[in-house]
């Protein structure tokens, strides 16, 4: 299982649906107490890691960021190296880029690295932890890595893994409005019902802040699903291949501006926040 915080974090999460991500890069550089603190940037998600860091390097020096530095964790590069180690304890930013999320928890659980990743989110809280795309998707609990079209409403035609753990019964699904995964996120709360489900439209996402308030940035829609109090679900009764069923799912639809509270799963009023 992967790790989850025991306590309430006091580090803040910031997570992108993906596409264009240059308001979300200067959001960050605005975020950082000073401008020139250290920034790792980890595209291990990327088998062409080293063009895709180039790129975030010069972007988000170009903003100001001027510690921002490519940390390479692959296979040659063990996320556990001494070097790679230290530069992580002294980030204030570690950003994750898109890719295959898979490839990130593949290189990343069970390791020295994701222990200190998650002691410095809970325990800092000027620290900062980022991604787009699959490097948001990673965040939670679980994480869904298969499911296309009509085929994710049938038993089967969806799976999920273990994500990195920095939020608890969390999904998190990326470019989410773009392509159509409705459906898919729907069947992965069927598998995980107390699990709260937020799909992320492309150029938007959330802040999320000590691990409970979420607040949406950028030009889209946030879909949040909630299935705590799901009813009739049919998959522990059906056979693969055969559609899945599930009532009394609870939907929100956010813009920017406005703050999900992940402890209640209520939209509060601002002066409640």
């Amino acid at each position: 299982m992967p790790h989850s915080p025991a306590v309430q974090p006091l580090g803040t999460l910031v997570a992108l649906g993906g596409g264009d991500d240059d308001a979300m890069l200067a959001l960050l550089c605005d975020m950082l107490p000073k401008p020139g603190l250290p920034v790792e940037i980890i595209t291990v998600a990327s088998r062409d890691d080293t063009r895709s860091a180039r790129a975030y390097e010069r972007a988000l020096r170009e903003l100001g960021c001027v510690g921002a530095r490519h940390l390479r964790i692959s296979e040659h590069h063990p996320a556990d190296a001494p070097d790679t180690l230290r530069r992580l304890r002294r980030a204030s930013l570690v950003f994750f880029s898109g890719g295959d999320q898979e490839r990130i928890t593949d290189f990343l659980l069970g390791t020295e690295f994701l222990r200190v990743l998650l002691e410095r989110y809970q325990q800092e809280p000027d620290f900062i932890i980022a991604g787009t795309s699959a490097g948001a998707a990673v965040m939670p609990e679980f994480m869904v890595v298969e499911g296309y079209g009509w085929r994710a409403l049938r038993k089967g035609g969806m799976l999920t893994s273990n994500g990195l753990g920095l939020l608890p019964r969390l999904l998190i699904d990326q470019h989410f409005v773009e392509r159509g995964r409705f459906g898919r996120l729907a069947h992965a709360l069927l598998a995980h019902p107390m699990c709260l489900g937020m799909g992320l439209a492309e150029e938007t996402g959330v802040i999320i802040r000590q691990g409970r308030h979420a607040e949406v940035f950028g030009d889209g829609v946030v879909m949040v699903v909630d299935g705590r109090h799901l009813t009739g679900s049919n998959l522990g009764r059906i056979g693969r291949g055969e559609p899945v069923s599930g009532q009394n799912f609870v939907v929100h639809l956010l813009v920017a501006g406005q703050v999900l509270d992940l402890h209640s799963r209520r939209v509060p009023d601002t002066e409640e926040v």
